[in-house]
């Protein structure tokens, strides 16, 4: 799996230089689902260079892709990639500076292998192999072990929530439901714009916990990974074709993507 993780983390690196490249006057934005889910010519350029890589390091694999969707091969591996070019878009058009790059595979089986999340402007990078552990690297440092969030912030109140908003404003109205509950245990919360980052940041310990409602599979599959392997409890929607493209809408919208410390993992709706 070494290979999977080299390959991950190259195209990553090659969706991130194009997000550094980041010019305001040149955005391209335009609206998708609704009036506040964007894309820019960025998330498309980014997507584009992440593909090329893979198609170069891995030409018989399934990439599924946010903005250019599912493309097959003849000769299919029994791997898929999930992209994400740029998670956490409004932020990169506000130039808020939480937003990455997110690459993460799958077997045929639908386990995730390996996960990279590169963020390009907070000058750091994710990234996890299944059964070797989850890494953070800064500004191209040394990489040092995750090991998640601290223990005991639940019991002293001080535990940190993260979430975040659909767009559909159905959906947004029912995690705007659940919250008083949610915060239950914790002292505070925050919503921050990157599902990808923020599972990164429950397992290096910046978060305690983090919930959503409705994620897509390019949102969580490489961040939930490494949140997995710095041993936090995590739950995300199961494939139930891993290899035809991420969960039907049913499965994505009747599951919480979920993670943190053990002591929260009663903490999230089941549904």
């Amino acid at each position: 799996m070494a290979g999977l993780l080299e390959t991950a983390r190259r195209a990553a690196a090659a969706g991130a230089a194009v997000l550094a490249a980041r010019d305001g006057a040149r955005l391209g934005q335009e609206t998708k689902s609704s009036g506040s889910d964007w894309v820019t010519e960025f998330d498309v350029a980014a997507e584009k260079a992440v593909r090329g890589v893979l198609a170069v390091e891995r030409p018989n694999d399934i990439v599924t892709g946010e903005e250019e969707g599912t493309a097959r091969v003849a000769e299919p591996s029994g791997f898929r990639w999930s992209i994400d070019p740029l998670d956490g878009t409004t932020n990169f058009i506000r130039d808020i500076v939480y937003y990455a790059t997110s690459v993460a595979v799958a077997d045929a089986s639908g386990r995730w292998l390996a996960g990279v999340v590169h963020a390009p402007a907070l000058r750091r990078e994710y990234w996890a192999v299944r059964g070797r552990g989850a890494y953070r690297s800064d500004e191209g440092g040394a990489p040092r072990s995750l090991d998640g969030p601290a223990p005991g912030r639940d019991a002293a109140g001080s535990a940190l929530l993260a979430t975040g908003f659909s767009y559909d404003p159905a959906i947004r109205a029912e995690q705007a439901h659940y919250l008083p509950s949610l915060m239950d245990g914790f002292g505070d919360m925050r919503r921050l714009g990157s599902a990808a980052l923020d599972l990164c940041l429950v397992a290096d310990g910046t978060h305690d916990a983090y919930g959503e409602r409705g994620l897509n599979e390019h949102d969580f599959a490489a961040g939930a990974l490494v949140a997995e392997e710095a041993g936090c409890w995590v739950r995300r929607p199961q494939l139930t074709s891993p290899l035809d493209g991420g969960p039907s809408d049913y499965e994505r919208l009747s599951a919480w993507t979920c993670a943190g410390g053990i002591e929260f993992s009663g903490r999230f709706p089941v549904e």
